[in-house]
């Protein structure tokens, strides 16, 4: 009879490669970034090409400096660059758009190595150093329909009116992009038909987006707070569905991705309630990047058969 064998994971080989993974992520974000072209008009086209192109050169220059090879073909780039533009105003100067490029890409993504090897999602960094470097730009946002572009009237997001007390679009408005906000966060149903997607095709599981935005809404809903509102506003669902289901820079375990759910629901509860930006979904989902690798330790089992390793004096 033959013994059983122990051998490291992998044990279950896929076809799938990261180019395949990519391209389904770009076929969910297509929705949104539709609805954004339809709600804010050609700029939203121009904003996403110059964020995707940019993103592409800087990748292409950084692994030629680099002398490494090349990533641009597993259309990780692509992503980072569709991510990012949806992240962004339809109002954002087109220079800021690529120094936004490049923060993700040169600093977040090669500078640690390439995909799969940064720490942080790529696009929210450089979402969290726009913000902190250009504030006036990244909270110009213009009224939906209102195709002016860099000229439109600017207008208060549901999220600045919620603080204000302001009067509200109604919640069917909120579903369907009729708002102000960054390009992709605006229309719920575009979000979570490209959530759907993704977990039907098994690219991401529900896990932690169910929990981040489960623990925001009951947050909310504890304290008064118009859950219904909170979840449609903002990016919420843009980066539960998007940006914290990241292979690289989220956790891998089942109970790992219901930790960093909860987390960085927590987080975006406390500093919409408390800080001084009305949007606190970037700033949570990093500092939860943050903690993945002891995430991980925490909650990764130990192998069938793995032996402690004892450390000599």
């Amino acid at each position: 009879m033959n013994p059983f064998i122990v051998s490291p994971s992998p044990h279950i080989r896929s076809e799938r490669t990261t180019r395949s993974i990519m391209l389904d992520v770009i076929i969910a974000l297509c929705p949104a970034w539709l609805a954004s072209v339809i709600i804010f008009g050609w700029r939203a086209l121009l904003v996403s090409a110059v964020c995707i192109l940019s993103c592409v050169l800087f990748e292409y220059f950084c692994r030629l400096l680099m002398k490494r090879e090349q990533t641009i073909g597993d259309l990780s780039a692509v992503v980072t660059g569709l991510l990012l533009a949806l992240n962004l105003p339809v109002t954002i100067p087109l220079w800021v758009a690529m120094f936004g490029s490049f923060i993700a890409i040169a600093v977040a993504k090669q500078l640690f190595g390439g995909i799969g090897q940064n720490f942080a999602n790529p696009a929210i960094t450089a979402r969290v150093v726009l913000l902190a470097a250009f504030g006036g730009y990244m909270t110009n946002f213009t009224a939906p329909f209102d195709y002016a572009g860099a000229d439109a009237v600017s207008a208060a997001t549901p999220l600045a009116l919620l603080a204000s007390d302001g009067e509200l679009p109604s919640l069917l408005q909120m579903f369907l992009g009729v708002k102000a906000g960054s390009m992709g966060e605006v229309s719920a149903l575009a979000l979570l038909i490209g959530g759907v997607y993704l977990v039907a095709r098994r690219v991401i599981k529900p896990i932690t987006p169910l929990v981040f935005v489960g623990t925001v809404f009951l947050l909310c809903g504890i304290t008064g707070g118009q859950p219904l509102y909170q979840i449609l506003s903002g990016g919420l669902l843009l980066g539960a569905i998007f940006m914290a289901t990241d292979y690289a820079t989220t956790p891998s375990t089942n109970w790992g991705k219901v930790i960093f759910g909860l987390g960085a629901g927590l987080l975006t509860f406390l500093i919409r309630t408390y800080g001084n930006y009305p949007e606190g979904v970037s700033f949570a989902i990093l500092l939860m990047n943050i903690l993945t690798p002891q995430i991980d330790k925490l909650t990764t089992r130990k192998p069938l058969g793995g032996k402690k390793v004892e450390k000599h004096a």
